[in-house]
């Protein structure tokens, strides 16, 4: 398997390789494509590692349960 680490390859190579993972891009037809493309923008451009940019994306994550908590009504 062919390496994906930014120094071994082209700015072309890594558009095709978020292409083809990413799979029928020119299909937008729900909106996402493009917002999903410009998330590896950075790793095209070679500025972050595809793993970079996946662990940014995961932390930015929040979960409802990092709100506070509950705790009554306020009644009683």
């Amino acid at each position: 398997m062919k390496s994906i680490l930014i120094r071994d390859t082209t700015r072309e190579e890594r558009a095709a390789i978020v292409a083809e993972a990413i799979g029928n891009i020119e299909g937008a037809c729900d909106g996402c494509a493009p917002g999903i493309i410009r998330m590896y923008e950075e790793y095209i451009e070679g500025r972050m590692e595809l793993r970079e940019v996946n662990a940014a994306f995961r932390t930015g994550y929040v979960s409802g349960r990092e709100g506070p908590e509950k705790t009554g009504c306020g009644i009683l």
